[in-house]
């Protein structure tokens, strides 16, 4: 475990020596590879620079050993062409540790600075779990980035391991079978055997899925555009035990706390809302788990960003729900701080499949509201959720419905 302050010392202490190793240091505009402690990056500088610099944080790659993978910024070209640096770090290990790559990203920017000198601005560009590094770090260290640009994101934290223990207990509330408490393999055998068989699939579902279907539309940010495609995708998967077993994100799952959630049923179906906030299983986090003081990356998001945000999310990803999005524009409206977030939304199933026209004209307009105090449009998340994305989608997907036909 790593606190707050903890955090603080660490990054101290790793400046200091990146400081008293590279002072004086001067370096080429180009492309670098090396090593800083155990994590691989890449530094990417063009010949005429124009201060900007683009930290990259890449999404999750499963559990393993060995260090991360270094991949190269999504905007790579774009950025080159109009003059931005930018680093990617491929993180000190595999797994999902949005701690300790938070602190990788930060060392490598002090890496670059040293290098290449202060920039103007960094701007901060997470994907999936890099949305959660990119997050907690506005949060935690606001003076470090001025803006960040985030896609298909963890954008609530830890409310992604909230969601998913809440749609298992749902998914255990209606079959009747002991999902939470089952440890895999015994779990993946009961869910694609019987549990399948009482529940039945998105388009085909038997009573007991229908109701469940209901649930979890509420429980994913309402009827959004393409939520079937997207839930199908994801239906099984998105399964997962109190304990996800070695091959996942174990220390994640750790601070799940779903005691919060509040479940929401279509009338007619059988069962009332108050009966199933009554009777459904809650899962808590262990003593010391989700705590600020302990460590504040797996702690609730508060959502203080002093920065600008730009969001991109697809309607029907199921793998990171939209739902999030929702949420943290919740935290930021409690806390006066929502002038600072924009969300778009993108009409299509699936998860961080965005593309690259959305995501340059998104960077774009994010750096105009850095320099020039422009803020760009966005998406209503807490409103119509039908008519999300209209004006951010260049393709429709052919089962796109027409809001108002």
């Amino acid at each position: 475990m790593i606190g707050r302050a903890a955090l603080s010392f660490t990054v101290a202490a790793l400046f200091l020596l990146l400081g008293a190793e590279l002072a004086g240091a001067a370096s080429a505009p180009g492309r670098y590879d090396g090593v800083l402690g155990s994590a691989n990056y890449t530094i990417n500088v063009p010949p005429d620079w124009n201060g900007g610099l683009v930290m990259f944080a890449h999404g999750y790659e499963g559990e393993g050993s060995g260090n991360g993978t270094v991949r190269n910024s999504p905007l790579d070209a774009h950025l080159t062409e109009r003059g931005y640096a930018w680093a990617a770090s491929g993180y000190r290990a595999w797994g999902y540790r949005p701690d300790w790559f938070l602190l990788d990203l930060l060392t490598l920017r002090a890496h670059f600075i040293n290098r290449f000198g202060p920039p103007r601005w960094t701007i901060i560009h997470g994907q999936s779990m890099g949305g959660h590094i990119a997050i907690a770090s506005l949060e935690l260290y606001p003076e470090t980035y001025q803006g960040a640009l985030i896609e298909c994101g963890v954008i609530d934290g830890v409310g992604l391991v909230d969601w998913r223990r809440a749609y298992t207990a749902a998914a255990e509330y209606f079959s009747g079978l002991p999902l939470l408490d089952t440890p895999r393999p015994e779990f993946d055998r009961l869910v694609n055997g019987p549990w399948l068989e009482l529940m039945g699939e998105p388009g085909h579902y038997t009573e007991r899925g229908r109701r469940f279907d209901s649930v979890i539309k509420h429980l994913s940010g309402g009827d959004v555009p393409l939520r079937l495609e997207g839930l199908l995708e994801r239906y099984v998967r998105n399964l997962n035990p109190r304990d996800p077993g070695p091959a996942y994100a174990r220390e994640f799952a750790r601070h799940a706390d779903t005691r919060h959630i509040r479940y929401e049923i279509d009338p007619g179906l059988g069962v009332d809302a108050p009966t199933l906030n009554r009777e459904i299983p809650r899962v808590a986090p262990p003593p010391g788990a989700r705590t600020y003081e302990v460590n504040p990356v797996f702690a609730e998001l508060t959502g203080k960003i002093r920065a600008p945000v730009m969001s991109l999310h697809e309607t029907a990803d199921f793998r990171v729900p939209f739902r999030l999005e929702q949420d943290y524009r919740r935290r930021t409206e409690s806390v006066g701080a929502s002038n600072l977030l924009v969300q778009r939304a993108v009409r299509w199933p699936g998860h961080c499949g965005i593309e690259n026209a959305v995501r340059e004209r998104a960077f774009d307009d994010l750096v105009a509201w850095i320099e020039n105090g422009r803020v760009p449009a966005g998406d209503d998340v807490l409103g119509d959720v039908t008519r999300l994305g209209l004006r951010w989608t260049p393709l429709r997907h052919p089962h796109d419905p027409v809001p108002g036909q």
